[in-house]
């Protein structure tokens, strides 16, 4: 091979696109954002991820499965009813096309916790809910959950990005924020389960890049009852995230000063000494959260994304703005894809959040 030949991107695509007023945008600008970076992955994973594409079910969890045969989904269903009220049970709605192949079934849940239930484990809902996925995922074989949040959804296949995209006819859904990640696997196989985004409840992950902390990172986060089973480090920085916002209740600008840990050196240079003290607190206590190698990824939540890269930025990302509109994507032509007119165009710092928000709850 001759160098200078063959274009070696630095693997996977991510974007992301998110209306601050939440008004809703179907799922076709997220599409056509991939196109440009179809050279950065390789056909084995792709998918996208949107929030508030259920508003007829917004109070309830909506699970999206995949299922290796009838009798699978029955036996979960099944389990499914000891511990939840099914409100609607259908499959997903999918077009087929020559480039996806051997699909599994793929089904959909909105379900809400029963009462009895969360006070006999003296559990409250959200917990309840992590623990039901943990366990379908690890115990039920054939069933995996991809997707358990409120008012949002994931779609990943074997595929390109912007084909899965057209499979799941994402053009048909309106969401207030959109995810979406092309796969370029360098340590696991590609299968359906192991697409990107990655979910737990209402957050999901998409990530370019190469955890070298893995292990060190899997093996604190399984402590707190979360399973690793897909051996992908975008699994681990999801149940990371949810560790620290929803069991230990850091703000997400304390989360990235966990994940993306300013140096030493870079602690002890800050002036504000109270902000020195946190950030010397997070870098101690976190420590084995600290995730090491290049990274960028891009965090989804309920009413918000965040952006962010490591602290050397080996990852490329660009944020660019327009109206109360802003995108994400590890190029620029991605964006310009999304909105032509894009303004305000900059590359985030390495370990800089950028964290977007709602400007109110009504979405």
């Amino acid at each position: 091979m001759i160098e200078g030949q063959v274009r070696i991107p630095s693997g996977c695509a991510i974007a992301a696109m998110i209306s601050k007023e939440g008004n809703k945008v179907n799922g076709e600008k997220i599409i056509a954002a991939m196109k440009p970076m179809h050279d950065r992955s390789n056909g084995l994973g792709g998918g996208f991820a949107a929030y508030g594409i259920y508003p007829e079910y917004k109070d309830f969890y909506a699970f999206h499965l995949f299922f290796s045969d009838r009798d699978t989904r029955k036996n979960c269903e099944k389990y499914l009813r000891e511990g939840f009220e099914i409100v609607k049970s259908e499959i997903i709605p999918t077009r087929k096309i020559p480039a996806i192949k051997d699909e599994p079934i793929i089904w959909r849940y909105f379900v809400t916790p029963l009462k009895s239930v969360l006070l006999s484990l003296q559990l409250d809902e959200k917990e309840f809910v992590a623990r039901t996925v943990m366990k379908i995922n690890t115990e039920m074989n054939g069933a995996y959950v991809f997707s358990s949040g409120k008012n949002m959804g994931a779609f990943k296949a074997v595929g390109f990005p912007e084909d899965v995209g057209v499979f799941y006819r994402l053009e048909e859904y309106e969401g207030y924020s959109w995810t979406a990640h092309g796969r370029y696997p360098t340590n696991t196989p590609g299968w359906w389960g192991g697409a990107h985004p990655f979910t737990l409840l209402d957050y999901s992950v998409v990530h370019n890049g190469e955890i070298s902390s893995y292990d060190a990172n899997r093996r604190f986060i399984e402590m707190f009852g979360y399973k690793c089973t897909l051996q992908t480090d975008t699994e681990v920085i999801t149940y990371i995230m949810d560790y620290l916002l929803r069991k230990c209740g850091l703000s997400l600008k304390e989360a990235a000063a966990v994940v993306a840990a300013p140096f030493w050196s870079t602690i002890n240079s800050v002036q504000d000494e109270k902000e020195k003290q946190k950030l010397r607190y997070l870098r101690t206590v976190f420590s084995s959260l600290l995730v090491t190698g290049p990274f960028s990824i891009v965090l989804g939540f309920d009413g918000g994304l965040m952006a962010l890269n490591d602290r050397l930025k080996l990852r490329s990302m660009v944020v660019g703005e327009k109206s109360d509109m802003v995108y994400i994507a590890s190029e620029e032509a991605a964006i310009r894809v999304m909105e032509p007119d894009a303004g305000h165009i900059y590359a985030p710092a390495g370990g800089e959040p950028v964290i977007v928000c709602l400007k109110d709850g009504d979405y």
